[in-house]
């Protein structure tokens, strides 16, 4: 009820534990705080907080429009209502390096359990596009040695994404990751690698976790979690995959009503009332006020 059962502190300790276990940890991306608590009823192992998801739910494209402060809103309202640990996205760090250690800290406040930063030059554009620019070594190496020596959990994980695959080439990808762990990084997410062989050639250049992306319509093929598994990677995210769905149902249901002028028909595809309340667990506020919980939802189709 409420909050999650655990601490932020607790929260990072299992992901910890968990990418040491060799398991894939999969995390979908959440696009709101009540689908975080649908992907850990589901049975997932971790929720993904995706920059371009903030961007687009709030009509701007993925370019590096939004703040820390949003970021950081959002991430604590999702990480305080599940118990499974949450990646955020910080895109660039939200400036030069006493930026990036203030975005660190910030997100530590929040509640997350780790973040991920990038080496694109700013403004930055979604990994999967044409037209990236990447920094050189020496800034892409200060934003993550500035990560690191702000943190103030040690368990809170940093992650450096290097983009520098769809700019230079898989051998620069390599080194780069090499040089972002040497720099502190405790796991690695390469974008946008053209297929199997790349994710296990970059498994081979670095001893941290790695991440795939699987996101939809972009430069990697849609593997599955087994796949990856089987080539050494650690974590995998479906990023926008949650929105895209539930934004192609809702743009759905408004044809229907144009069309139909109800939504009799779709009826059927919504989630109920009941399931909802299940979600957010309303019959547990009952425990604090009877007077709040007075229904019966067994005779409750809706």
């Amino acid at each position: 009820m409420l909050h999650s059962t655990l601490t932020a502190s607790a929260k990072r300790r299992a992901f910890r534990e968990s990418l040491a276990s060799g398991e894939l940890v999969r995390m979908p991306g959440a696009f709101n705080p009540l689908s975080a608590k649908l992907i850990e009823d589901k049975g997932f192992e971790g929720v993904y907080i995706s920059g371009a998801v903030l961007s687009a739910d709030l009509g701007l494209p993925d370019i590096g429009l939004t703040t820390l402060t949003e970021v950081a809103g959002r991430g604590g309202q999702i990480a305080r209502v599940t118990d499974l640990p949450t990646l955020i996205d910080a895109d660039t760090g939200f400036g030069e390096p006493m930026n990036v250690a203030r975005t660190v800290q910030m997100l530590e406040d929040a509640g997350v359990s780790g973040m991920h930063l990038e080496d694109q030059v700013n403004p930055k554009r979604c990994g999967h596009l044409d037209g990236k620019a990447v920094v050189d070594e020496s800034t892409a190496i200060k934003r993550i040695r500035a990560a690191v020596e702000a943190r103030r959990d040690p368990d809170f994980l940093i992650m450096a994404r290097t983009d520098i695959r769809g700019v230079e080439g898989l051998e620069a990808a390599k080194d780069r990751a090499k040089k972002l762990v040497d720099a502190g990084a405790d796991a690695i997410f390469p974008e946008a690698m053209a297929d199997l062989a790349e994710f296990e050639a970059i498994r081979a250049a670095v001893d941290v976790p790695i991440l795939a992306n699987m996101t939809e319509f972009g430069k990697s093929d849609l593997f599955t979690t087994q796949q990856l598994a089987d080539v050494g990677v650690n974590i995998v995210i479906f990023p926008v995959s949650l929105l895209r769905l539930a934004m192609g149902a809702a743009e759905r249901g408004l044809e229907t009503i144009l069309a139909e002028g109800s939504l009799t028909s779709r009826v059927p595809e919504m989630q109920t009332r009941a399931r909802l309340y299940e979600l957010v667990d309303y019959a547990a506020y009952s425990e604090f006020d009877a007077g709040v919980f007075t229904f019966d939802l067994t005779n409750n189709r809706s």
